[in-house]
């Protein structure tokens, strides 16, 4: 088994990112999985400069995980911070190291952006994905999520 290819997804990756989506959303209680609203949001996503899509693929090219990443302003920091989101890896793929790199990948791009922090949300009782987390030294903050659907 070679390493995993890492690079920046493209529109002709969608279908496979929504496949990636929907592991995704079966973990986290918050979201379900729905293809077109998916699929929307991927291409807007794909089209922005302040935006980033990386998958990785396994030797035989199949989708075996991704991170997006957006850039916000903020005040706090004077400059701009990412948003990340959608750190996803196939069950068989995960514990060997791709979730650090697809992280590092998107950490990057946003540093080259000039993005100074970067911030994500964790489903509370995905306790593997909050130890992975707090191993990467990613640290947890007094603010709440709330959301409103408009």
């Amino acid at each position: 088994m070679t390493a995993p290819a890492i690079t920046t997804a493209t529109v002709g990756d969608i279908p496979e990112l929504i496949e990636l989506l929907g592991v995704l959303f079966s973990i986290e209680q918050d979201f379900t999985p729905d293809t077109e609203k998916q699929q929307r949001g991927l291409a807007t996503l794909l089209a922005s400069p302040q935006g980033h899509v990386a998958i990785a693929r396994d030797d035989v090219g199949r989708a075996i995980g991704m991170v997006t990443a957006q850039l916000v302003i903020s005040t706090a920091e004077g400059a701009p911070s990412a948003w990340i989101e959608d750190v996803v890896i196939r069950e068989e793929w995960r514990g060997k190291g791709l979730g650090r790199l697809l992280l590092d990948t998107a950490l990057n791009w946003a540093r080259a952006q000039g993005a100074t922090r970067a911030q994500l949300l964790a489903d509370l009782d995905n306790t593997p994905a909050l130890a992975f987390y707090n191993r990467l030294g990613w640290q947890p903050t007094r603010l709440g999520a709330r959301r409103l659907m408009l």
